[in-house]
């Protein structure tokens, strides 16, 4: 039992140092507890109104463990712009998702990171150019079809229906107009295959 008690207290010690080496470098925080970092106080269900509590006592840029995970939290408008602004190389990264990185191998537009979303952007982003985006064009094909979607909500006279599949048509007919310059109607079969 002596052996165990070593053990255990050799652990804990292990884990106390290695929790100051890993946050020494970052903003203040809960101090978070193991397994579950700061999990205790942060409602999941209102993590908005949890973050927003935690900013009022260590400030507008502040650190969260949920579970093994650090992420630094910026509150406020002010922060956040002169965060993205003034510091973009460090604030402009995307967190990288594992379950996304695993599926993808990297690859793709959505979930890439680092140096292969910065390429994947710019191409992207030029790419559009080329089809007409960001030019006027662009615009009255999106104002069609927010007219035609008018249209047929108005056509349900006030009554409850479901939202999903005309949101996704209209989406995928401003892509087809832009495309090929043409719009389809919300029930023709061609379209909806």
């Amino acid at each position: 039992s002596l052996l165990y008690l070593a053990a255990g207290l050799l652990t804990l010690l292990c884990f106390c140092s290695s929790l100051k080496k890993s946050v020494c470098n970052l903003p203040p925080g809960p101090r978070p507890l193991p397994v579950i970092g700061n999990l205790n106080v942060v409602d999941l269900k209102k993590p908005f109104q949890s973050l927003t509590e935690l900013s009022k006592i260590y400030g507008n840029v502040f650190t969260v463990h949920f579970g093994p995970k650090k992420a630094v939290v910026l509150s406020g408008y002010e922060t956040i712009k002169d965060a993205l602004l003034n510091h973009a190389e460090e604030f402009g990264e995307r967190a990288e998702i594992p379950i996304f990185r695993k599926m993808t191998q990297g690859n793709g537009i959505a979930f890439s990171h680092g140096e292969l979303w910065k390429t994947m952007r710019r191409f992207t982003l030029s790419t559009l150019r080329d089809f007409g985006m960001g030019k006027r064009t662009v615009e009255f094909r999106i104002l069609e079809e927010v007219n035609s979607l008018i249209k047929y909500f108005e056509s349900h006279h006030g009554k409850p229906f479901d939202t999903k599949m005309i949101l996704n048509n209209a989406v995928s007919n401003v892509i087809c107009s832009i495309l090929f310059g043409q719009r389809f109607e919300y029930d023709d079969p061609v379209f909806l295959n």
